[in-house]
């Protein structure tokens, strides 16, 4: 097993000029960023509207998804870290969640950053992190879709949050979901018809690129959501 930690954060921004610095910091962020030390992998990421894929955005809330070294490197760049000193000073809230990864199949920009650091506990809390690069030709026949995927996720009790994320909009997408446990996962994956023949349609058609597939075990968080801890720890 590997000292390897994977953070996702959200940012929300509820002034006009804070949403708009937000939108400047996908950009200007990633020069400070590079020069993390213990930080492998990281993710400056925009979102849509409501849950799941959207490709309208959602320009009060951003993510940055980071792979590290160890814990000790994360804690110390959301402790002493001047670029997160900044987003502090402009967010209405931040929420942070400390991850290890369980299982990760296939590629993101070319490689797959997460390595194996839990045995999977179906008794805890799942996050999952799916990702793609949808190819131009199938982007119309792609989106005409989702909506019907994505029913299954109203009124799923095993459903804790959900947002999706992603690089460039409309062609790079991913999702964060986060799940009471690993039934609840499954229930998902492998019962909802609608997710079935998204799965069936995209291994048909070849809709993607690229894409990626990860589950993780969440054990630590900081700050709030939507008012709220989303996993008691």
């Amino acid at each position: 097993m590997t000292e390897q930690v994977t953070t996702i954060t959200f940012f929300k921004y509820a002034s006009l000029s804070g949403k708009f610095w937000g939108f400047l910091m996908m950009q200007y962020a990633h020069s400070y960023l590079a020069k993390i030390e213990g930080l492998n992998f990281y993710r400056l990421m925009g979102s849509g509207k409501g849950k799941g894929f959207n490709p309208m955005p959602d320009w009060s809330v951003y993510s940055l998804l980071q792979v590290w070294e160890s814990e000790a490197c994360a804690n110390n760049f959301f402790a002493s870290s001047l670029l997160i000193g900044k987003y502090d000073s402009r967010v209405s809230e931040r929420y942070t969640l400390y991850m290890k990864s369980i299982s990760a199949a296939g590629t993101w920009v070319g490689k797959n950053p997460f390595k194996k650091g839990a045995d999977l506990d179906p008794t805890k809390p799942i996050a999952v992190i799916t990702r793609a690069t949808i190819k131009w030709n199938w982007l119309l026949r792609f989106w005409k879709y989702v909506p019907t995927s994505q029913e299954p996720l109203e009124g799923n009790n095993g459903l804790i949050y959900t947002k999706g994320i992603g690089e460039v909009p409309i062609v790079q997408m991913a999702t964060f979901s986060l799940w009471k446990d690993f039934e609840a996962v499954k229930e998902f994956a492998y019962s909802s018809e609608q997710h079935k023949e998204a799965i069936r349609k995209t291994r048909k058609n070849e809709w993607y690129r690229e894409e990626l597939f990860s589950r993780f075990h969440p054990y630590k968080s900081s700050g709030t959501w939507q008012g709220k801890e989303l996993l008691d720890f």
